[in-house]
């Protein structure tokens, strides 16, 4: 696992001059959002098995007809999560997170797709497995739920990395809520780094292998360190992708920069991927600016 501990100052170093520059900018990061929301959904939904690409995504967010049959279901989360996404980007910044704020999302979220369990955590005798893992005790959801967020709210000294890390892993590993735990997790993340002056994450379907280890690794011993990996990473990924934009800088393949620089590419795609270089992914694509 590569090491993070550079990535825990470098986040706060990109905040600031993001910030310096956000205010003026509000529009362009408006556009910015609203162009990666079909992204955000196609990565969530896929790790969740959903066999939707991302230009089919793209196209049902449009209401674009789609050249295959897909089920009813499937459009209905890609809808759904796509208000969810765009709802939170300016309620984040305006209401603090909190349980009833969590059950609005799960609902919204649900909606026209399982209404008899949106918007409510598990009861009674509703038990859950994830893997091998089984989950929390439906009747102590609610403390346990109560207790995460104290968590998270009395830690502010900590790196931001490892309280969204954290924050992350007990919210999957308590899984309150019978469907949607996954996607309404990755929601609340970004809920939380909007709040507090940082930029939506994206966590890709193509990390899912190492997104799983991270659960596993918590569930075995308590540990976070490959979810601060993730979590790092996605952070800079977000913070470089926003500034290229933000500072004018032109925006190219890393492989045509490579090329036109006459630098290794493998070896600037290994910066790339360790992010020790201003350099962002979308839609697959490697990107910088220059």
């Amino acid at each position: 696992m590569a090491k993070v501990s550079n990535i825990y100052e470098k986040v706060y170093e990109l905040q600031m001059r993001y910030c310096e520059l956000a205010m003026k900018n509000s529009s362009l990061l408006k556009i910015i959002d609203e162009a990666e929301i079909p992204e955000q959904v196609y990565n969530s939904n896929a790790i969740e098995n959903s066999t939707l690409s991302l230009e089919e995504t793209d196209k049902i967010l449009l209401q674009i007809d789609l050249d295959r049959y897909v089920t009813e279901r499937e459009i209905f989360e890609a809808k759904n999560l796509a208000r969810v996404v765009s709802y939170i980007r300016e309620k984040a910044k305006n209401q603090e997170l909190n349980v009833e704020m969590l059950l609005l999302l799960h609902k919204m979220l649900l909606s026209n797709i399982l209404d008899d369990i949106a918007g409510k955590f598990r009861h009674g005798d509703e038990w859950v497995r994830v893997a091998n893992h089984i989950a929390e005790d439906p009747l102590k959801i609610s403390e346990k739920i109560d207790d995460m967020f104290v968590v998270y709210n009395t830690t502010l000294r900590e790196n931001i990395i490892k309280r969204i890390a954290l924050f992350h892993l007990t919210f999957e590993h308590i899984h309150p809520f019978i469907d949607g735990n996954g996607r309404i997790g990755r929601v609340l993340n970004n809920y939380l780094l909007i709040r507090e002056g940082f930029v939506p994450i994206n966590i890709k379907f193509i990390d899912r292998n190492l997104y799983y280890d991270a659960f596993k690794e918590f569930n075995d011993n308590g540990k976070t360190k490959v979810m601060e990996e993730i979590v790092g990473k996605a952070i800079t990924n977000s913070f470089h992708k926003r500034l290229a934009y933000l500072e004018r800088k032109e925006i190219v393949l890393l492989a045509n920069y490579a090329k036109s620089e006459k630098l290794s590419y493998p070896n600037l795609l290994n910066k790339a991927k360790r992010q020790s270089i201003e350099v962002f992914l979308e839609k697959g694509k490697w990107k910088i600016g220059m």
